[in-house]
C-alpha cells in the first residue's frame, strides 16, 4: 500500500475517494480557515493511479496544555494500512489522540454484535470507546422510488401538513448567496434562543459561506421556505458524490400554523430526486426509544414523519497516543461542558 499525502492540484481526486461532506476537500479548507491544521491522506495499492480509500483529519491545539487532538469524522472504517498512517500523523501532530466516528451504519434493528469484529480491530489496535459528537443513530431516506411513491409513504399528518403548507402559499426559494447566509444566521440565533441548544457562532457559517458557498459548483445550498415575503424557514444542505445530507435548519417562532418546514423538507427531497441523488442523509436521530423530554426530540418527530431508514452507527472510538494527557483532556472536558450547561439555564 502506498502512502501519499495530497495537495491542492489533487482535490478532484481525493473527493472520488471519500463518502462523506466532513471528508471533502472542501470542508478540509473550511477547517484550514478556522484555524486547524488539516492532513489528507490517499492510499493506494501499489502503482495504481486512484486511490483505494482517503482520509482528512483536522488538528484542534489544546489550550494551555500543549499538543492537539485530532477528529476523522465520517471516515472509511480504519484498516491496518489506516492505522498505521494515523499513528505516523499523530506523531507529527503531537496529538493526545485521535478521535475516530466511521461512517458505518447498520439497521437499528440488527443485532448488537453486528459490528463486534470492527470494534474488535479497534479496540486492539490502541482505541478506546469515546464520547461522540454525532448522534449514535441516524435516519436515511432512499430516494431511488418515485416521488409518489415517496409522498406516498410519509405519515398521514406529514402528508396533510405539506399540502396545508401549499394550500397557504408557501414557497421555496434557493438563496446560495452572502444574503441567504445571513437570513440564515438570524433565524438560527432566533432557534438556539428558543430551544435552549448550543450552536456554532455566526462567524463559524460566515466562514463556511466563504470558503465553500463561493466555491464552483460548490455542494452547499441555501433554501428559505417563504410566507407573505418573510423566510419563515432556512437550511443549509450539502450534494455530494450522489446523496444529499441536511446538516443545518433553523426556523422562525412566527406563523407556524402555515407548516413552512414540512413543505421544505418535501422540496428537498424532489430537489435530491432531481438530482439522482440515491439517500438522503438526515443528519441525526434520538433512536428507536425516544425521550420525549430530550430538546431534540422536536427534531426527531418530524424527521420521523417522513418514513426514513432507522440505522445504527458503529460508535466513536478515540485513538489514544498520550494516556496521561487523554485523561486530563477528558476531566477539563466534563468541567468545561458542566459549566456551559449551567450557564445555559
Amino acid at each position: 500500500m502506498r502512502i501519499k499525502s495530497i495537495d491542492e492540484n489533487e482535490k478532484e481526486i481525493y473527493d472520488s475517494a471519500v463518502s462523506h461532506p466532513l471528508q471533502s476537500f472542501a470542508w478540509g479548507e473550511f477547517k484550514k480557515a478556522m484555524g486547524q491544521n488539516v492532513e489528507r491522506i490517499c492510499l493506494f495499492d501499489g502503482n495504481a493511479d486512484e486511490p483505494a480509500s482517503a482520509f482528512q483529519i483536522s488538528f484542534h491545539k489544546i489550550p494551555f496544555a500543549g499538543g492537539t487532538v485530532g477528529y476523522l469524522p465520517k471516515g472509511r472504517m480504519a484498516d491496518t494500512e489506516q492505522i498505521k498512517a494515523l499513528k505516523e500523523i499523530a506523531k507529527k501532530q503531537k496529538a493526545v489522540f485521535i478521535k475516530l466516528e466511521p461512517n458505518v451504519y447498520a439497521d437499528a434493528g440488527s443485532a448488537d454484535d453486528v459490528f463486534s469484529g470492527e470494534k474488535k480491530f479497534l479496540l486492539r489496535n490502541g482505541a478506546v470507546l469515546g464520547k461522540n459528537l454525532f448522534t449514535e443513530y441516524n435516519f436515511h431516506l432512499d430516494l431511488t422510488p418515485s416521488l409518489d411513491d415517496l409522498f406516498a409513504g410519509f405519515k398521514s399528518k406529514t402528508r396533510y401538513n405539506t399540502r396545508l403548507a401549499e394550500k397557504k402559499g408557501v414557497k421555496i426559494i434557493e438563496e446560495s448567496t452572502e444574503s441567504g447566509m445571513e437570513t440564515y444566521i438570524r433565524l438560527m440565533l432566533e432557534t438556539t434562543s428558543r430551544q435552549k441548544f448550543f450552536s456554532h457562532t455566526p462567524e463559524y457559517y460566515r466562514i463556511m459561506w466563504n470558503v465553500i458557498g463561493k466555491q464552483e459548483n460548490s455542494m452547499m445550498r441555501i433554501f428559505h421556505a417563504m410566507y407573505q415575503d418573510k423566510a419563515l424557514v432556512s437550511w443549509i444542505i450539502f450534494l455530494f458524490n450522489g446523496k444529499l445530507y441536511y446538516p443545518y435548519g433553523a426556523s422562525s417562532d412566527e406563523c407556524r400554523e402555515v407548516m413552512a418546514s414540512n413543505l421544505m423538507m418535501w422540496e428537498m427531497i424532489k430537489y435530491g430526486h432531481e438530482k439522482s441523488c440515491t439517500c438522503f442523509d438526515l443528519w441525526g436521530s434520538l433512536g428507536p426509544e425516544p425521550d420525549c423530554k430530550d430538546p431534540w426530540y422536536g427534531f426527531h418527530r418530524f424527521k420521523e414523519g417522513y418514513s426514513p431508514a432507522l440505522a445504527r452507527n458503529i460508535g466513536t472510538f478515540d485513538l489514544v497516543y498520550k494516556n496521561f494527557m487523554y485523561k486530563s483532556f477528558n476531566l477539563a472536558d466534563k468541567l468545561r461542558w458542566f459549566i456551559l450547561r449551567r450557564l445555559r439555564r
